[in-house]
């Protein structure tokens, strides 16, 4: 099939390379000139496993190409997927106006019949506008044409996105049209070879299952760190409540992982969205509200671990280096938007600390996010943050995190203690190799 993606940022560009992957030739447009051109040289803005090789395959059999120009891509493809960003506002509501643009600029350039895809992450509704916005161009031009509007949410994890692409667990369809439900079903028909299911259902609740199954997982997470701090406060440890409770299969054990709270460019930003579209129709939406409290308060929980210590020592604060492995806000991404790292650091650079931080990926992308304050250093290597660190904090569960050289580490260090914001280490363990740690909702071993 001929289609074209709209939006060359995460979700499009993985998106519009593995349907290249597949065999469609898809057309990826975007009004970043800067980003266009860095993609015809075959340069990613973005860092995903697995995605370059793919993209560089693609483009040398001329499966991809990439544009400025959006009135080309409308006209020549059938199927357009709108893949735009929805950054979050200033009530927490998601932004539209870029999706919205889109939809102007389809209106304005089609033809023909057209089958209009929401990849974006959109409010229940959205679709409705999308269809409001392309008519209103149609109408502009004084022309009568069809087109269809169809809900097509991602479920895309950073760091495993292309995998997840290709092989999804399931397609969701949103759309009343039977015709546009067997087109897209024989476009996705060679991802779900392994009887993964496509699901059609209406354009509203395709919407809905997208925010429904973010704000799930986000809710995991938050209540995993809860019950973490209350084994802190009771002398119980979280790895063997974890072990207990994730053996029923009613409840299972992904997403049960406590830690310094979660980030990244979905669950933060579309926990506040289905908390606003809630409130914009009367509904108080308690759970929802709690996940997002928890998880604010979850990414102090490490920096006031640290101060509490210096203090119980009787360390003044500005006395002291802290070295911090693991930037981005999960392993194998360089995505720092709404990193736990950056509150943590921030905590630490305000009550004096000098900091030393670390990321084999998330380096440039971190400095863009912290800037250059004082006592605040980027560092080479993971050892390199070490010297004459007083502490070390992980707030990313990067592989290489969990063996390092610990002969080493003691060797640069000033005091071998370690405040693990992931739980990659067993305490006793350490502290048989010389180390006091402490972990989130372990027992700490000094």
């Amino acid at each position: 099939m001929k289609l074209c993606v709209i939006g060359t940022g995460y979700v499009g560009l993985v998106t519009g390379t593995c349907f290249a992957e597949m065999g469609n030739d898809v057309s990826c447009v975007d009004i970043d000139t800067a980003k266009i051109e860095g993609l015809q040289q075959g340069k990613l803005p973005i860092y995903e496993p697995g995605l370059q090789e793919i993209l560089d395959r693609n483009a040398a059999e001329g499966r991809i190409a990439f544009s400025t120009d959006i009135a080309t891509g409308v006209a020549e493809n059938l199927l357009l997927f709108i893949a735009v960003g929805t950054p979050e506002g200033e009530d927490g509501s998601a932004d539209l106006q870029h999706v919205l643009a889109v939809a102007s600029a389809i209106g304005q350039s089609m033809d023909a019949f057209k089958i209009v895809v929401t990849k974006s992450t959109v409010p229940v509704g959205t679709s409705e506008k999308v269809r409001a916005a392309i008519q209103a161009e149609l109408d502009a031009r004084d022309i009568e044409l069809e087109f269809d509007v169809v809900s097509n949410p991602e479920f895309l994890k950073e760091g495993n996105a292309v995998q997840d692409c290709l092989k999804p667990d399931r397609i969701v369809v949103g759309t009343g049209d039977v015709r546009t439900a067997e087109i897209l079903k024989e476009l996705y028909s060679p991802f779900t070879r392994t009887n993964h299911p496509i699901i059609v259902m209406d354009v509203r609740s395709a919407e809905m299952t997208k925010y429904a199954a973010n704000a799930m997982l986000a809710t995991k997470i938050s209540f995993i760190n809860e019950i973490a701090n209350l084994c802190e406060k009771l002398g119980a440890d979280v790895k063997d409540v974890r072990l207990g409770i994730g053996a029923d299969s009613r409840i299972g054990y992904q997403f049960l992982f406590p830690g310094v709270g979660y980030g990244g460019s979905c669950f933060p930003k579309d926990v506040k969205a289905l908390i606003q579209t809630a409130k914009a129709v009367g509904h108080q939406p308690l759970v929802l509200e709690a996940v997002e409290e928890v998880n604010k308060r979850q990414k102090s929980v490490l920096a006031d671990k640290i101060l509490a210590h210096f203090a119980a020592e009787g360390t003044n604060p500005a006395d002291t280096t802290v070295a911090v492995w693991g930037l981005a806000f999960k392993p194998n991404t360089d995505d720092m938007r709404e990193a736990p790292s950056l509150t943590i650091i921030g905590q630490l650079l305000d009550a004096g600390v000098r900091v030393r931080v670390y990321d084999p990926v998330a380096k440039e992308t971190a400095r863009r996010a912290l800037g250059e304050r004082a006592g605040l250093t980027y560092c080479t290597t993971n050892y390199d943050a070490l010297e004459g660190a007083h502490a070390l904090a992980i707030c990313t569960e990067w592989g290489a995190f969990r063996r390092p050289d610990f002969q080493r580490m003691h060797e640069a260090m000033v005091d071998p203690v370690i405040f693990d914001g992931r739980n990659l280490h067993e305490p006793r363990e350490m502290r048989k190799k010389g180390f006091s740690y402490f972990g989130i909702g372990r027992r700490p071993v000094a």
